[in-house]
């Protein structure tokens, strides 16, 4: 069989349409999925500022929680106790974050 090709496309015009199809067949493998990517780190980082300010306000609301309304229970020489107690809080919620991230980072 004899082999078909176009008459009107010269070896200038393939390369240009090759040289356009690598272009646009690596716009499409590389700059959208990194768009994509930078949105999902975009909102992650945002959304773990944000947990990280709520955190620390919780935590302070219950360090005032304990100094406030225990009443004369952590006076005197029990003034330390309540940041004792909010130190072994965080500790706790650290402890929880990364048990969730090893049993999490240990699927398959």
């Amino acid at each position: 069989m004899a082999e078909r090709r176009p008459k009107d496309k010269s070896i200038p015009n393939l390369a240009t349409d090759l040289w356009d199809l690598v272009r646009a067949y690596a716009k499409q493998q590389t700059i959208e999925p990194a768009k994509g990517l930078g949105r999902f780190v975009g909102w992650g980082v945002a959304g773990s500022l944000l947990l990280g300010v709520g955190t620390v306000l919780l935590v302070l609301a219950v360090l005032r929680a304990l100094q406030d309304q225990t009443g004369t229970t952590f006076d005197g020489n029990w003034s330390w106790a309540p940041y004792l107690l909010t130190l072994v809080i965080c500790v706790g919620v650290i402890g929880a974050a990364l048990s969730a991230v090893r049993k999490k980072g240990s699927r398959p």
